[in-house]
């Protein structure tokens, strides 16, 4: 599937060409424009293959993100019978990152993921306390297949190996292979780093493969913003 960045590295849109037959699937919200030939049909993402439970499942799954996080978990199937084009934006500032699968399978922060194409299934999965205490929500977005995926991130992405070990603030942190481990520990310091370090807990990750991390945090964001906020 042809695709480009434009207006990197602060504004970036991705421009997908689908042939026909061709479909893609993105994140609700995520579309700018597109050619009047393709077809787009909202779903609720239970993955691929669910049945009845899965489906139940999803729906649950969806109604208490939007509950804990203003965020849903509707995707855009967008088909193009005769061919076309479309554009795809983040809603944050940064970077738009091309990852292609070959059967392995990631996990992202809530919020990464953009659009995916081929034989990918996206999919919540629940990140439990590990997740809450690193700052990453309660869900994680597993990708899984061949095919090709999009992600988004607030600044630029930069891209670490993992080999043995890997400790990165979890405000930072945008996706890394499902085969790591995640665990939550202390940045240093004893009781004092904690409080006063300004990182609360980091996540260390474990094992051999890769891990994405973002140049920005929104939380950080959200922090410097919230005292310039009238009462």
């Amino acid at each position: 599937m042809q695709h480009r960045t434009k207006h990197e590295p602060s504004s970036a849109l991705l421009e997908v060409t689908l042939d026909p037959g061709e479909a893609l699937m993105a994140e609700a919200g995520a579309m700018v424009a597109r050619s009047p030939s393709l077809r787009t049909e909202v779903r609720l993402n239970a993955g691929r293959g669910a049945g009845l439970f899965g489906r139940l499942k999803a729906l649950f799954i969806a109604l208490l993100r939007k509950l804990a996080g203003g965020e849903t978990f509707f995707v855009n199937h967008i088909s193009a019978p005769e061919g076309g084009w479309v554009w795809l934006a983040p809603p944050l500032s940064g970077r738009v990152r091309h990852v292609a699968l070959r059967g392995e399978a990631m996990l992202f922060s809530a919020g990464s993921y953009l659009a995916s194409a081929g034989d990918i299934d996206v999919k919540v999965r629940w990140g439990g306390l590990r997740a809450i205490m690193a700052r990453e929500g309660i869900f994680f977005m597993e990708a899984s297949g061949v095919g090709d995926l999009w992600i988004t991130s607030y600044g630029a992405i930069e891209e670490l190996p993992c080999d043995g070990s890997l400790v990165v603030d979890g405000g930072h942190l945008v996706g890394f292979d499902a085969s790591l481990g995640l665990k939550i520990r202390s940045p240093g310091g004893g009781p004092m780093g904690l409080v006063l370090s300004g990182e609360g807990v980091v996540c260390e990750l474990t094992g051999r493969g890769r891990v994405l991390i973002q140049s920005r945090s929104a939380g950080a964001l959200v922090g410097w913003l919230a005292p310039l906020l009238p009462p």
